[in-house]
């Protein structure tokens, strides 16, 4: 406990590091502020009672796939109605876009190689396909809240201006399209003078903003339970630590693979030769390469099977699939999620590349020889470790559904037992507490760089 007390101190005394994080939260401030905020054409009281009305028939469960997770991603704001209702999420789609074709189109590999001024470049563009798949998403968004609401007669005065006219779409997509650009800028101000990824970090502030009254919700049940119900929330406390434990651990899981590099050095006596030198180094091979992208693609295909309800709404089978909690969704979904697993890791870790810049540099496996060996090598121990961790990650994606119920029994406190939101809260976190190391590694080697220095010169 000192020294984490003296940690945060030092923390504090360093200006730069300390300005940095001041900085952060001042920008999460004002994202959360604005996050509140609806839309002009809505009356956010009222759409606060049709949610809850729309829950109380069930909505939670079906709307918890794909849509809860845009929900969670922006701290509730896609389902309040907020000018902030799209968040950072069509950032992340025109990033994940241009990954993609990246692999296909030579400009843009190209730009890739180019360095700081490629970066930019690719940078650019991401800010523009982000625009326009927020002119997508906005009409998409606005569809899904007036034919979710309108049925509901009740609820007629949620809106100031009638919902099927120019008046309400026209001001709201640009509204929309406005506040997720904001976030977006927001996001790229925290990386450049904040600390830590700020898209990453803005997306973790609004799952975490969900958690406090998750918890609340689910200490009521438990409590009206009876006696019981405090020892339960304990273990619910314990076990959820756990999870986060085992999260961690795949987050950071690595197999090593030894590097020797090979330089020519001269002897003494003047005669040139060969020699091994021992500076050995490792490759670090993640276990969960693919991070949570293997969850976000596989909760984007998971509206698919819903759609076959459609076909025969009796069949008790299919209508499985409407229920994120079912064991029909979770089979399928913990399938997609070993799929996407291989392919994202197989698209983005070159192996090829790695081994040709292996050879390149002098660099080589022991007992493997340079080349296509090599990368023969790495990609056969690649696929080795990501059998396990995509075994792992959809355990932890399905993990929600098993302790629901039975264990956890609120729905959106289960939700934090595991899914993309856990992995992205930990792997955050860890990116950041990392920054802010190496921050403090930084200032303790200048610290004693200058009192050497000044030992010796005597200043």
């Amino acid at each position: 406990m000192k020294e984490f007390i003296q940690t945060l101190k030092n923390i504090w005394s360093l200006k730069e590091l300390r300005d940095k994080i001041l900085f952060t939260l001042g920008i999460i401030l004002v994202y959360r502020f604005a996050s509140y905020i609806s839309l002009p054409a809505i009356n956010l009281a009222e759409v606060g009672d049709l949610l809850e009305h729309y829950k109380s028939q069930g909505g939670n469960k079906q709307g918890a796939g794909l849509l809860g997770l845009l929900s969670s991603f922006t701290g509730g704001a896609f389902s309040h109605a907020s000018v902030m209702a799209l968040g950072i999420m069509p950032y992340i789609s025109a990033s994940i876009i241009v990954q993609l074709m990246g692999m296909a189109i030579p400009y843009l590999q190209k730009l890739q190689k180019d360095g700081e001024s490629g970066r930019n470049t690719l940078n650019q563009i991401t800010r523009w396909l982000t625009i326009g798949v927020c002119l997508v998403q906005a009409p998409s968004y606005l569809t899904s809240i007036t034919q979710l609401f309108l049925p509901y007669a009740q609820f007629s005065s949620a809106y100031y201006v009638e919902p099927n006219s120019i008046m309400f779409w026209l001001p709201s997509i640009v509204i929309l399209v406005a506040g997720s650009v904001f976030a977006m800028w927001l996001g790229e101000k925290i990386t450049d003078k904040g600390i830590g990824n700020g898209i990453s970090i803005l997306i973790m502030v609004g799952i975490l903003s969900r958690l406090p009254e998750a918890f609340v919700q689910e200490m009521a049940v438990q409590n009206g339970k009876g006696g019981m119900g405090s020892i339960m929330i304990l273990i619910e406390v314990l076990f959820w630590m756990l999870v986060v434990l085992l999260a961690v651990i795949l987050s950071v899981a690595v197999r090593k693979i030894p590097i020797q590099y090979v330089s020519r050095a001269q002897a003494r006596g003047g005669v040139n030769r060969n020699l091994m030198q021992g500076a050995r180094q490792w490759i670090p091979l993640k276990v969960n390469a693919a991070g949570v992208m293997p969850i976000i693609f596989a909760q984007a295909l998971m509206f698919v099977p819903g759609l076959l309800t459609k076909v025969d709404e009796s069949n008790t089978f299919l209508a499985g699939f409407k229920n994120v909690f079912s064991w029909q969704y979770n089979v399928l979904f913990a399938l997609l999620i070993i799929i996407f697993s291989f392919f994202y890791t197989a698209i983005t870790i070159p192996v090829n590349q790695m081994a040709d810049d292996l050879k390149r540099n002098g660099g080589l496996v022991p007992k493997v020889r340079p080349g296509k060996e090599t990368a023969d090598y790495l990609d056969d121990i690649l696929s080795k470790i990501t059998l396990p961790g995509a075994i792992f990650l959809s355990i932890f994606a399905v993990l929600p559904a098993i302790v629901h119920g039975s264990f956890v029994q609120t729905d959106a406190f289960a939700l934090f037992f595991g899914g993309t939101s856990l992995l992205i809260m930990v792997g955050v976190i860890l990116d950041t507490v990392q920054q802010i190391n190496t921050y403090l590694l930084n200032h303790h080697y200048d610290g004693l760089m200058q009192s050497k220095l000044s030992r010796t010169t005597g200043y």
